[in-house]
């Protein structure tokens, strides 16, 4: 199996697989694939972690009831998966005991041997994370993943008991071994949520934390005014931009 980045501002993930190697995706990743590549839907990410429970939990942190496997068959085959906003695209290892938590929809696809898991559902109130509230995914098992964040990547390595307090949207990929959890720091008004203070998370090591500066549901807000109700761009703006826009406030 050979991966490779192609691009920048939005990356393509190309996987060539030789024949008989195989890697999962949440279901509807795909960008583009040669003949010979054989497609299932499966409920198990491998590694051992079938059943219902699993796949609940799967589809709680935003990897969907059904995953779909790309097989190489008759020889080697040439499977790609495209960034859905500008960004990076980047492989990670997981392993037993080394368990990375991503953003709900940060995962593309990964080896069989890795499986997808929430890690945490909070919601908030009022609409700023487009109904979603904060999910996380955590990604175990073994094998090699690919996760896609949004715009730029700040990386911090934190000492144990250090802490770095992010906006939610901001959360892009973080060790197991980092403990997180939702506080609201007071003073500052809120017009959203009412009273004072705004709801952060806490991230405290050790291990490493990645942030994104372009979270999917900041650019889609700050499009939000040009659009009308329908996801049709205002008068002028240009009708391909109101497409993609409305595409990313349905998610």
């Amino acid at each position: 199996m050979q991966a490779v980045v192609n691009g920048s501002t939005m990356p393509v993930l190309e996987i060539r697989l030789d024949q008989g190697e195989a890697v999962i995706t949440p279901h509807g990743e795909l960008s583009w694939m040669s003949p010979n590549i054989q497609m299932s839907q499966t409920t198990n990410a491998g590694g051992g972690r079938g059943g219902l429970m699993n796949t609940l939990k799967r589809a709680v942190g935003g990897g969907g009831l059904f995953l779909t496997q790309y097989q190489a068959q008759s020889g080697s085959g040439l499977v790609a998966f495209a960034a859905k906003v500008p960004g990076h695209i980047v492989p990670v290892d997981i392993a037993p005991g080394r368990d990375v938590i991503v953003h709900r929809h940060g995962w593309i696809c990964g080896t069989p041997g890795v499986s997808p898991t929430v890690a945490l559902q909070q919601s908030f109130r009022g609409g700023l994370w487009g109904g979603e509230g904060f999910v996380l995914q955590r990604l175990q098992g073994q094998g090699r993943a690919w996760v896609e964040l949004g715009g730029e990547i700040t990386q911090y390595t934190l000492a144990p008991g250090q802490t770095m307090l992010v906006h939610p949207g901001h959360v892009g990929m973080f060790d197991a071994s980092v403990q997180f959890a939702i506080t609201r720091v007071p003073g500052i008004a809120n017009k959203i949520f009412g009273g004072d203070g705004i709801f952060l998370v806490a991230l405290t090591g050790p291990g490493q934390i990645s942030l994104q500066s372009m979270p999917v549901s900041g650019l889609a807000h700050a499009l939000e005014p040009y659009l009308v109700r329908d996801g049709a761009v205002a008068a002028g703006e240009g009708g391909a931009i109101g497409g993609i826009v409305g595409g990313i406030l349905r998610r």
